[in-house]
């Protein structure tokens, strides 16, 4: 049905498009630029309308038109190009057809690297089905070149296909979301639809409307390095206070104990010497309160190291970086309800837990366009044991389109 689709995937995830969080351009690398051109000819090509690249974003957008006389709402449907920060030069797939669902799955020839049914469980849910893994070397990309892959073929298939009415369809693929500045510069004007939705999700059934809201807290140290001989009174190591500071913060508030709504700190770099230390954080949590009050901790925290030096040793930048997407959702839950019936018309059924990250829509919610997020259909993403079934890519693609086919036969 979708003959386009898995080549398609190939081709994209073999295009390395990292992005890289210390640049100060956008997009982020230059071989992002480089695939969103590719991505424009394409969108040309298949018989989008309107298709242009914003060079200042970094955003490829495109139409297609509606074919119907009805006043139907219109829809997008967004995807990013980059791929997360492990390697991803040389992605060499591997298909694993007709899988037993019990089986380990080597993935490089001398078998150092296997997903494993007992690391992995949820390969037993594709019993039947064809993997596509990675050769162990380097992630895959399916997060999210599987979302730009089926966006890409729903449109191809409802150009070939004028019989299916629908409304006005527009389509974007985006930089840099793996480094969470992605969608900062998303120009909402250049994509007017009543609402939209990212592919960018993971196994299939997933519908995703509750995410976190997120900070970031920077803490500088400054210490005081003297002879550890003559250091009594006198010295402030500053690596000592890092230990101390974070010792200060909920022990079982961490990613690693915590699942569901529950938040968490996450302490996700620490340098330094004696004489000065740096600490990065992440702060998440569903709740918008318990969010504030975490910040606060933070806050109250570095005050009374402060107070206990005397002076300012320890300074911190503290920001936000995005916020849970049902604030805004949950104004309108129709476009939750598309989705959810035209899952159960392919008899897929809906996994609405909230998502334990955000994503490209988190951003663009707050900007005016709900956009709740939609499997894509990977496992395991960000790494080398990252695979996704052919089937999962095949139903997110057929969802797209019951989703255009729905929203039309409903207005």
């Amino acid at each position: 049905m979708y003959t386009n689709l898995v080549p398609r995937f190939i081709k994209y995830v073999k295009t390395e498009t990292r992005s890289d969080a210390t640049s100060k351009t956008t997009p982020s690398t230059p071989t992002q630029i480089a695939f969103a051109k590719e991505l424009k000819k394409e969108l040309e090509d298949i018989g989008m309308s309107d298709v242009f690249h914003n060079e200042e974003n970094g955003f490829v957008i495109a139409t297609l038109p509606s074919n119907t006389d009805k006043d139907v709402r219109s829809i997008g449907f967004i995807a990013h190009m980059d791929t997360a920060d492990f390697n991803a030069v040389g992605v060499n797939p591997q298909f694993v057809e007709n899988y037993d669902g019990q089986s380990d799955i080597p993935l490089d020839k001398e078998g150092k690297f296997k997903l494993t049914v007992k690391d992995f469980p949820n390969l037993a849910n594709y019993k039947g089905q064809t993997l596509i893994t990675t050769d162990g070397s380097t992630l895959l990309g399916a997060d999210d070149k599987s979302g730009i892959a089926e966006i890409m073929t729903a449109m191809e298939y409802l150009v070939n296909h004028p019989e299916i009415k629908h409304g006005k369809i527009m389509v974007a693929f985006g930089p840099d979301e793996e480094i969470g500045v992605g969608a900062d510069k998303f120009n909402v004007e250049e994509f007017p639809v009543d609402f939209a939705y990212t592919m960018d999700g993971g196994p299939v059934g997933e519908l995703q409307f509750e995410t976190f809201s997120a900070a970031q807290a920077e803490i500088s140290i400054e210490g005081k390095n003297v002879h550890p001989g003559t250091a009594k009174d006198t010295m402030i190591n500053a690596l000592q206070v890092a230990i101390d500071l974070h010792n200060k913060l909920p022990q079982d508030e961490v990613p690693e104990k915590t699942d569901g709504y529950e938040g968490f700190f996450h302490l996700l770099q620490l340098d330094g010497v004696p004489d000065e230390a740096t600490m990065t954080y992440i702060i998440r949590d569903h709740d918008r309160e318990k969010f504030e009050a975490r910040k606060a901790l933070i806050e109250s925290i570095v005050k009374e190291f402060n107070n206990g030096f005397g002076q300012e040793r320890v300074s911190l930048n503290l920001f936000d970086q995005y916020y849970n997407m049902r604030e805004v959702i949950e104004k309108d839950m129709s476009i939750i309800d598309l989705v959810d019936e035209a899952m159960r018309n392919l008899d897929i059924e809906p996994n609405k837990a909230p998502v334990r990250g955000g994503t490209d829509g988190s951003k663009i919610s707050y900007m005016g366009l709900p956009t709740p997020n939609i499997f894509a259909g990977g496992e395991n993403m960000h790494g080398r044991f990252e695979y996704v079934a052919v089937e999962s890519m095949e139903k997110a693609t057929s969802l797209i389109v019951e989703i255009v086919k729905l929203n039309e036969a409903k207005a």
